[in-house]
C-alpha cells in the first residue's frame, strides 16, 4: 500500500485503550480521555486508526468501528501529518471502504468524508477515481456504501461514468447535502455540476423509488447556495417536482415538497406563476398520512409566512391554510406515546437524560428605546427566556421548539406557521379562524380541546389587537381549563395564559383586576404546584411570565407568592427546580425593593439558603441558584446583609478556584478545560451584591486573599468573552455602587478596558466591548471634573470609543454604549474631547436621539451640551440632528434642560441669519417643538 507500517508496542497500547474504552466504568473513561488526548500528539496516530480499521479482519467489527469513529473525528490531523503518513491514511480508507463488513464500510465512509471535507476535493482526485469505480461495481452493498464519500470528490472523471447505479446515490446525496458548495466549484477545467445536475434530473424518472428519492433530495441541495449549474435547468427542475408530486413512494414526496419550500425560499418567482397549483399540491400534503411528508409541506406556510413580499400571495390561501394547520396541531398517537404524560408523577425522581443542558452568559448593558414595548423579552413554550440578541437573529420556530417535546415536528411547526401568519396578518386571520377554532375549544375531545388552546396561544402575538374583544370570555375559559382531568390540556393552557398574561396584568380597574389579575395569579400558583410535573413546569414558566408583566403589581400580593414558591422547594424535582430558580429570580425583579420587607427575606432565604448548603462548588446546579441569588440580592438590598457573608465568601472561593484550573489547564492541555460558567455567575452574582449592598462589602472584599479585586483584573484578560463580559458588567457596578473600594486597582482595570474597546469586534466579543463601552462611562462619572488620574487615559479612550461610534457596521447597542460614554468623558473632561466634536457629532446624536429618558441619557446629554459650549463650530453640520436629539426628549432634568435653552438661544443671537436659513430646511415637527419648548 505505502512504506508506512505499525510498531507492535505502538498498535498494542492503541488497541488495548480501544477495548477498555468500552469499560462504562466513569473513572475509566476519565483515564481513556486523557490517553486519546495524549495519543492526538503523535503524527501515525490517525495512521494506527486506519490500520486498524481495515488491516485487522481477526479484531471484532466493533472495535474497528470505534477506530473509525476516532478517525473521522480526528481528521484534521491529516493536514499536519508528514506526506507518507498522510498518502497512507489516503490509500487506506479507499481500501476500507471495500470492506465486507456494512459496519466497517460505514465507519470508513464517515472518516472518508471528514478527510474530504478538510482536503478539500481538488486536492484529492484519487479518492474520486476509487468511488466512481465502485459506482460501476455490480455489487449493490458496495454502491450503497459509497454515500458518504462522493460529496467532495472533485468529478474530474465523471465523464467516464454515465451509468450511474442505483445505491450510488446514497454518498451523492449526503455530498450534496453536507458540501454543495465544495461540488460547486471549476476542477481541472470542469465543473462537475454541469455533468452532475443533469444526470440527478434524469435518475429522478428512475424505476426505483431510493433512486428518485436521492436524485431529488441531490437536486434540492443546490437552490439555497443559488448553483448557476441548477438554474440552467431550473424548469426542468421544477418540472420534474410535478411530475413526481402524486409519487407512490412517501420519501419520495417528502423531497419534493421540501425542494419546494427551498425554491419559495430563494426563488418564489419561479413557483408564482404555478401557485395555485403548487398551493393546492402543499394543503394536500400538510394532510398526508406519512408524518414525514406532512411535516415537510407544512414547512411551506411557515416559510410562506415568514416573507413579507410575499404575503400578496399568501393572503387569499388563509382560508383554507388556516384551517387545515389548526387540524396538524392535535398530537398524534405517537406524541401521545412518547409524552405519557398522564401520571401524577410530583414524587417520581427525574432521570439525568431528561434535563437539558444549560448555556449560561454574562449580564450585558443596553438601553431602552422609546419605541419599545413593555413586554420586550422573548419567551417560549412554557415561557423560558429566549434570549436578548437582536431582532435578526430571533427564529420564530423557537418559541415551539421546546414544547412538549424534544423534536420538531408536525405539531411544532404548525404551530410556529400560526404564530408567524397571526403576527404577518392578524384580524384577518382571527376572521378565518374564529369558527373553526370555537368548534376546537369547546370539542368533548380533550385532544380537540388541547389543539384548539395551543392554536390560541399562538395567535397572541400577532392577533392580540383583535382577540382582545373575546379575552373577557377566553380568559375565564382558559382559567377553567386548569382544572381539566388531563394534565396536558393544563399544561397548554398555563402557555397560552403566558402568552396573554400583558392584557390579564394590565392595571386597567378594579374590576379587570379581581376578574383577571386575580384569578390569574391564583390560578397559576395552584399550577406551579400540581401534581403532574410537566403541568408544574408549565406553571412555573408562565408565572415567571406573569411576573414580568405585573411588575410592582404583585406587591400586595407578595407574601402568598413568596409562600407557594418556598412550598414548591419542598415538592420539585430536578428538572422544575432548575426553572423554580427563574421564576424566583424574575420575581426579584419584578417587584424589587418592595422584598426588603424582613417578613419576605425571612419567608425566602430558608429553601434558599437550605438549596444553597447542599450543594457543592462543582454542582451544576449551582449555577442557576446564583443567578437567582444575584437577584434576589439586588432587590433585598440591606436586608440581605445578614446573609452576605457566605454567599461572597463562595463566589470569591469560586472566581479564585475557576481561574486557577484554567492557569493549570493552560499549562498541561491534558486536563480538562474548566466550565467557565461558574465563573460567569459568580462574577454576576458579585454585581448583584454591590448593586444591593454598595459600600457594606468594604469589609468582606478586604478579607479576601487574594484580593476579589486583583482576581477581576484577571477576569477582565480571560480569553472567553463571556467571563469577560461578566468581568466589565462588575466593574461598572462597583464604579457605581463603591467607587472608592474599586479605585485602588483601576490603573490594572484601565489598561485592560482600552484593549477590549475594539471598532470591530468579532461577534462572540461584542457584548463584552459593550460591558466595556459602558463601564467606562461610569468610571467617569467617580472620578469627577477635571481629575488628573482619569485625565490621562482620557485620549486613549476616546480615540477607541469614537471608531466605534462611527463604525457603519457596529450593533446599535455598541453605537449607543460608545456614545453614552463619550459624553460622560467629556462632561469630565471636556478640554481634550472638545475639538473633536466636529468627527462624531452627528453619529453621537444619532445614535441617541430614540433612546427613553433616564440618568445615563441625561448625563450623556449633559457632556455633549458641554462640548458643544467649549466648541460652537463642532456642530455646525449636525445641528438638525442635534435638534431632532433635543426635541426627542421628555421630561430632560432642569439642569439639562437649562443647556438646551442656552446653546440654541446662543445660536440663534449670534447669527440670526444663520440660524433663520439653517432651520428653514427643518422639519416642520421640529420647529414646531422647538417653538413650544424653547420660544425658537
Amino acid at each position: 500500500m505505502t512504506s508506512w507500517s505499525p510498531t507492535e508496542a505502538g498498535l498494542h497500547e492503541i488497541l488495548q485503550t480501544l477495548r477498555d474504552s468500552t469499560d462504562n466504568n466513569a473513572a475509566v473513561q476519565r483515564e481513556i480521555t486523557v490517553k486519546l488526548n495524549n495519543f492526538t500528539r503523535a503524527p501515525e496516530y490517525i495512521a494506527y486508526l486506519v490500520y486498524i480499521l481495515g488491516s485487522l479482519p481477526q479484531e471484532e467489527d466493533r472495535i474497528r468501528t470505534i477506530a473509525g469513529y476516532l478517525l473521522k473525528n480526528n481528521a484534521r490531523l491529516i493536514t499536519r501529518a508528514p506526506p507518507n503518513i498522510a498518502n497512507y491514511v489516503k490509500v487506506a480508507a479507499l481500501h476500507t471502504f471495500s470492506d465486507s463488513s456494512p459496519m466497517i464500510r460505514n465507519a470508513a465512509s464517515q472518516a472518508i468524508v471528514a478527510f474530504l471535507g478538510i482536503l478539500e476535493p481538488k486536492n484529492w482526485p484519487e479518492c474520486l477515481q476509487h468511488l466512481f469505480n465502485m459506482l460501476e461495481s455490480p455489487n449493490l452493498e458496495q454502491q450503497e456504501s459509497s454515500r458518504s464519500t462522493l460529496m467532495t470528490q472533485p468529478l474530474i472523471m465523471l465523464g467516464k461514468f454515465s451509468n450511474l447505479k442505483p445505491a450510488s446515490f446514497n454518498v451523492l446525496d449526503k455530498a450534496c447535502e453536507d458540501y454543495p458548495r465544495k461540488l460547486d466549484v471549476e476542477i481541472n477545467g470542469a465543473w462537475p455540476l454541469e455533468i452532475l445536475i443533469p444526470k440527478f434530473l434524469t435518475l429522478s424518472d428512475h424505476s426505483s423509488p431510493k433512486m428518485r428519492a436521492h436524485a431529488i433530495s441531490c437536486l434540492s441541495s443546490f437552490v439555497p447556495i443559488g448553483s448557476q449549474s441548477l438554474l440552467a435547468h431550473i424548469d426542468t427542475f421544477i418540472a420534474c417536482l410535478f411530475r413526481r408530486a402524486s409519487d407512490e413512494d412517501p420519501s419520495v414526496r417528502r423531497h419534493v415538497c421540501q425542494s419546494l419550500v427551498l425554491l419559495l425560499a430563494s426563488r418564489p418567482d419561479k413557483l408564482m406563476p404555478e401557485m395555485a397549483n403548487v398551493a393546492e399540491y402543499m394543503l394536500y400534503s400538510t394532510k398526508d398520512r406519512n408524518e414525514n411528508v406532512a411535516l415537510e409541506a407544512c414547512e411551506f406556510w411557515l416559510t410562506f409566512a415568514e416573507d413579507p413580499d410575499l404575503a400578496p400571495q399568501l393572503h387569499p390561501l388563509l382560508p383554507k391554510v388556516a384551517p387545515v394547520l389548526l387540524d396538524c396541531m392535535v398530537y398524534s398517537e405517537d406524541d401521545l406515546l412518547w409524552l405519557d404524560g398522564e401520571a401524577e408523577d410530583a414524587t417520581v425522581p427525574d432521570k439525568e437524560t431528561d434535563i437539558k443542558p444549560r448555556h449560561y452568559g454574562g449580564k450585558s448593558h443596553g438601553l431602552d428605546h422609546e419605541g419599545d414595548t413593555q413586554q420586550e423579552k422573548r419567551v417560549g413554550a412554557y415561557g423560558e427566556e429566549l434570549g436578548e440578541e437582536d431582532d435578526e437573529d430571533y427564529d420564530d420556530d423557537d418559541d415551539f421548539a421546546d414544547e412538549m417535546s424534544t423534536e420538531w415536528n408536525l405539531r411544532k411547526c404548525a404551530a410556529a406557521a400560526l404564530d408567524v401568519l397571526a403576527v404577518r396578518f392578524g384580524q384577518d386571520l382571527l376572521s378565518v379562524m374564529l369558527e373553526p377554532l370555537k368548534g376546537k375549544l369547546w370539542s368533548e375531545d380533550w385532544l380537540s380541546r388541547e389543539s384548539g388552546i395551543l392554536a390560541l396561544g399562538a395567535m397572541a402575538e400577532g392577533c392580540i389587537d383583535a382577540v382582545e374583544p373575546h379575552l373577557p370570555q377566553l380568559i375565564p375559559y382558559l382559567l377553567s381549563t386548569l382544572n381539566d382531568q388531563k394534565p396536558l390540556v393544563r399544561s397548554i393552557a398555563c402557555w397560552t395564559l403566558g402568552r396573554y398574561a400583558g392584557w390579564c396584568t394590565q392595571p386597567i380597574s378594579e374590576d379587570h383586576k379581581q376578574s383577571f389579575f386575580v384569578p390569574t395569579l391564583e390560578g397559576l400558583l395552584r399550577m406551579v404546584l400540581d401534581n403532574n410535573k410537566r403541568v408544574q413546569e408549565a406553571g412555573c414558566s408562565a408565572f415567571a411570565t406573569f411576573e414580568e408583566d405585573a411588575g410592582h403589581e404583585l406587591v400586595p400580593f407578595l407574601e402568598p407568592v413568596l409562600r407557594n414558591l418556598v412550598f414548591a422547594f419542598e415538592r420539585y424535582q430536578h428538572k422544575n427546580m432548575l426553572i423554580l430558580y427563574d421564576a424566583v429570580g424574575t420575581l426579584a425583579d419584578a417587584v424589587g425593593p418592595a422584598l426588603q420587607n424582613p417578613a419576605y427575606v425571612d419567608i425566602l432565604m430558608p429553601p434558599l439558603t437550605k438549596r444553597w448548603s447542599k450543594l457543592k462548588d462543582d454542582d451544576e446546579d449551582l449555577i442557576p441558584l446564583l443567578e437567582c441569588l444575584a437577584s434576589v440580592t439586588i432587590a433585598m438590598g440591606p436586608s440581605f446583609l445578614s446573609h452576605v457573608g457566605p454567599v461572597f465568601d463562595r463566589c470569591h472561593a469560586i472566581i479564585h478556584k475557576s481561574l486557577m484550573q484554567y492557569q493549570a489547564f493552560v499549562q498541561n492541555q491534558d486536563l480538562e478545560e474548566p466550565d467557565k460558567a461558574f465563573l460567569v455567575v459568580a462574577l454576576d452574582l458579585l454585581s448583584g451584591l454591590t448593586q444591593g449592598l454598595g459600600m457594606n462589602l468594604e469589609p468582606y472584599i478586604a478579607r479576601t486573599q487574594p484580593n476579589v479585586l486583583e482576581c477581576l483584573t484577571w477576569c477582565l484578560r480571560y480569553p472567553h468573552a463571556p467571563v469577560r463580559q461578566s468581568a466589565y458588567a462588575l466593574v461598572g457596578d462597583l464604579a457605581m455602587n463603591c467607587f472608592p473600594l474599586l479605585r485602588p486597582h483601576m490603573t490594572a482595570v484601565m489598561q485592560e478596558l482600552i484593549l477590549q474597546l475594539d471598532p470591530e469586534p468579532k461577534v462572540e466579543f461584542i457584548s463584552a466591548c459593550n460591558n466595556a463601552a459602558w463601564s467606562v462611562g461610569e468610571v467617569a462619572l467617580r472620578y469627577g471634573r477635571d481629575d488628573p488620574e482619569f485625565r490621562q487615559w482620557v485620549n486613549p479612550l476616546v480615540s477607541r470609543l469614537i471608531p466605534i461610534l462611527l463604525h457603519p457596521k457596529a450593533p446599535r447597542s455598541l453605537h449607543e454604549n460608545a456614545a453614552v460614554s463619550i459624553g460622560r468623558i467629556g462632561l469630565m473632561h471636556p478640554s481634550p474631547v472638545a475639538p473633536l466634536l466636529p468627527e462624531f457629532a452627528l453619529n453621537w446624536c444619532q445614535a441617541l436621539y430614540e433612546i427613553r429618558d433616564n440618568e445615563e441619557k441625561d448625563s450623556a446629554f449633559r457632556g455633549f451640551c458641554t462640548l458643544v459650549q467649549a466648541n460652537p463650530a463642532g456642530i455646525a453640520k449636525s445641528l438638525l440632528w442635534f435638534c431632532n436629539a433635543i426635541v426627542r426628549w421628555t421630561q430632560p432634568s432642569p439642569e439639562l434642560n437649562d443647556m438646551f435653552a442656552r446653546i440654541l438661544h446662543g445660536f440663534k443671537q449670534q447669527d440670526a441669519a444663520g440660524w433663520a436659513k439653517e432651520t428653514a430646511a427643518f422639519p416642520p415637527v421640529i420647529l414646531q417643538q422647538l417653538q413650544q419648548k424653547y420660544g425658537l
